[in-house]
């Protein structure tokens, strides 16, 4: 049995369903686009579904579902990845057959991907060895106390974590640098300046592998991790504090390196010079 045939019985057993309180597929994704996915040899696609919703600050920042758009438009220009934003946690069950990595642009992920109506669910995902990439404020909890259940839950589910009990931010102009320009994650991308809301003093574990840094308030912040996850078959995960800014899409090296990332967590091989990332200009 292969991991997808495992993954569909696994959810039909466990009786999991798609309960999410926020709705389906984002309307703006055009089916046009979704064929612009080739076939891995075999056939055999890599899936990959982001969670977006609407926004909740001010214009010009967490575009979640146009940015989840911008994303999963780059994501197909790898052969064989199959892109779908959804509007909130799926509602439709048949999004999670085949799925090889989850990718939240959204408020706090952590009440996103453990509430209560989906939590066996995402737990059952995460534990088959699905990807799983957060970004931006998705990185974090609403919650200000670092030691409850569903903090404990989505530290090991992600690796590090934002939270206003423990962290800082700031807005200013700084410059990412690779921490790791070994790592798969790191290639066809150097140090670049930008301005975006930082997030100081994460929670991290200790299998973090550290991706880049900004100087911050005189101190050197991590905004991109990997993390192997240990209590899971081969699953992978994929921190980026950056994309405050609408704007800041527009940024080549931003891009490639988020989706060298979510490509990672899904165990697809990075060219030597990144994956191809392009945006028409209106898009960034």
């Amino acid at each position: 049995m292969n991991r997808r045939e495992m993954l569909h019985r696994t959810m039909l057993a466990a009786g999991l369903t798609a309960l999410g309180p926020w709705g389906g597929v984002y309307s703006r994704v055009k089916a046009a686009e979704q064929d612009e996915a080739g076939s891995r040899p075999g056939g055999v696609k890599t899936k990959i579904v982001l969670v977006g919703h609407k926004p909740d600050h001010p214009p010009g920042t967490h575009l979640y579902l146009e940015e989840c758009a911008l994303l999963a438009r780059c994501l197909r220009q790898t052969p064989g990845v199959e892109a779908v934003v959804s509007d909130g946690w799926p509602k439709d069950p048949s999004l999670f057959n085949g799925l090889n990595a989850l990718v939240f642009y959204s408020s706090p992920g952590a009440e996103l991907l453990f509430h209560k109506d989906h939590a066996a669910q995402a737990e059952a995902l995460l534990k088959l060895g699905v990807g799983f990439t957060a970004l931006h404020w998705a990185t974090g909890i609403s919650k200000n106390d670092e030691n409850t259940p569903m903090a404990e839950q989505y530290l090991r589910a992600l690796g590090g974590m934002f939270g206003f009990g423990w962290s800082k931010l700031d807005i200013s102009p700084s410059r990412v640098e690779p921490t790791a320009p070994e790592h798969p994650i790191s290639r066809g991308w150097t140090a670049f300046d930008l301005k975006d809301e930082w997030y100081i003093n994460l929670k991290f574990l200790s299998a973090v592998q550290p991706l880049a840094k900004v100087r911050v308030q005189n101190q050197d912040c991590i905004v991109a991790w990997a993390y192997q996850r240990a209590d899971s078959a081969a699953g992978r995960s994929y921190g980026n504090t950056l994309g405050h800014f609408h704007a800041n899409f527009g940024q080549e090296s931003l891009r490639k390196m988020i989706v060298n990332g979510v490509l990672w967590t899904a165990h697809r091989e990075i060219p030597a010079s990144g994956a191809p990332c392009a945006v028409a200009a209106q898009a960034s």
